[in-house]
């Protein structure tokens, strides 16, 4: 199965860590694959055994999975909570927790949504106001503490801080929303700020990693747009505005990078947009609000195909769909699917949608083709997935649950 380059971008992410973990948003690469291969798709009529489920608390921050821990965090009353468990069997390891001064002004929850971020024997934490937090992998015991918000003076968002922290060349990257700190770089070892850039408030958008132009690149969607930045010095080597037309929105799916071609996509009357960054020079593929305009879901390319989420959550049913990466065409549409977060894993697809639906799909242009279905967990189900030697993880707003696909 192709995917963008596994060079230079990956040295921090997955080959610090065995090849079976997940251990950040979106897998080893963040881009939503899985090397996993011969996992079952024939499920009985009640769905594939759940190996063990758990109570949590509030949040949307999906789990992670390194060095033979799952790690959770979520929150408790006042307390988030970093949590490792045994993938096997649930059972606790250890747990981190302090005190959050986040309230969520709109009486939705009140966090975290940033998922931790493991590498080099850490776990970074970015809670809903702000406090970021490096964790020792293997006890849990808390190695430096700061908080990006108040320090940055960074608005405080919709929904309060949601970014997904990011090692990229050696540096803890974040999507801040500073005055002149819109996007940050810190030492992973002490917290230490290495370089700043832009005034551009933050968005919901997890930065991702790459190759460009032959350099190490941190890419990053601000509410501004597309930002791209040397990792090693904070150069800003590209930049496209890309954002809604209205303040009342969000921006939450993570750019996706294949080879030096950029793939962005957003709802609220935004759409998507292919661009194309090389020798310093940015071209427009493609834009336009019909084929894939996607609320917070990220999609996956497959081939030459991506697999996403066209609509909201909020407003209508949004649709599951195929569409051509190179034109934006649209393959297919199945509608009534809802927001689902998806992996490529296997020759397939597999997502998990807003109504606790596992759902297992083909990675084809032709047509919409279902392998298997089951209901794993309550609506309304948030948070990303997490695949890892055949266990799949995922949580809706009150459980945890351990589904075996091996």
């Amino acid at each position: 199965m192709p995917r963008f380059l596994a060079v230079c971008f990956t040295l921090a992410l997955a080959l610090a860590l065995p090849a079976a973990d997940w251990p950040q948003l979106l897998g080893p690469t963040r881009d939503g694959h899985s090397t996993e291969t011969k996992l079952n798709w024939d499920w009985p009529k009640d769905g594939p055994p759940i190996a063990w489920k758990m109570d949590v608390g509030t949040g949307w921050a999906s789990p992670v999975v390194a060095d033979g821990k799952v790690l959770l965090f979520h929150r408790v009353e006042d307390n988030e909570i970093l949590v490792a468990l045994d993938p096997a069997t649930g059972k606790e390891k250890w747990t981190a927790k302090y005190v959050t001064k986040y309230r969520d002004d709109f009486g939705f929850d009140n966090g975290p949504r940033s998922t931790p971020c493991v590498h080099d024997g850490k776990v970074f934490t970015l809670g809903a106001n702000g406090d970021l937090n490096a964790w020792e992998l293997a006890t849990g015991k808390l190695l430096w503490g700061r908080n990006i918000r108040e320090e940055y003076k960074a608005v405080k968002g919709f929904f309060g801080v949601a970014p997904s922290p990011l090692v990229v060349g050696g540096k803890l990257v974040l999507n801040v929303g500073g005055k002149g700190a819109g996007v940050v770089a810190l030492d992973p070892a002490t917290g230490k700020e290495l370089w700043k850039a832009t005034d551009d408030v933050a968005s919901y958008s997890s930065p991702t990693a790459a190759e460009i132009d032959g350099k190490v690149a941190a890419v990053f969607l601000t509410r501004h747009g597309l930002r791209v930045f040397e990792a090693a010095t904070g150069k800003e080597m590209y930049e496209f505005p890309f954002k809604p037309r209205i303040n009342e929105s969000v921006q939450a799916a993570t750019p996706l990078v294949w080879k030096d071609e950029i793939f962005l996509t957003a709802s609220y009357a935004t759409g998507a947009a292919l661009v194309r960054v090389k020798g310093g020079e940015l071209t427009e593929v493609w834009t336009n609000d019909k084929s894939l305009s996607s609320q917070y879901n990220t999609p996956v390319r497959v081939g030459d195909y991506l697999y996403g989420v066209h609509g909201r959550a909020d407003v209508g049913t949004a649709q599951l769909r195929c569409v051509d990466w190179k034109t934006g065409a649209v393959k297919w549409s199945e509608a009534n699917f809802g927001v689902a977060s998806l992996i490529a894993v296997d020759g397939g697809v597999i997502s998990l949608n807003e109504a606790g639906n596992l759902v297992r799909f083909d990675a084809s242009p032709d047509g919409y083709k279902e392998r298997a279905r089951a209901k794993i967990l309550d609506k309304p189900t948030r948070a990303a997935t997490a695949l890892a030697d055949g266990l799949l993880f995922a949580r809706d707003g009150t459980k945890l649950v351990c589904v075996k696909l091996k």
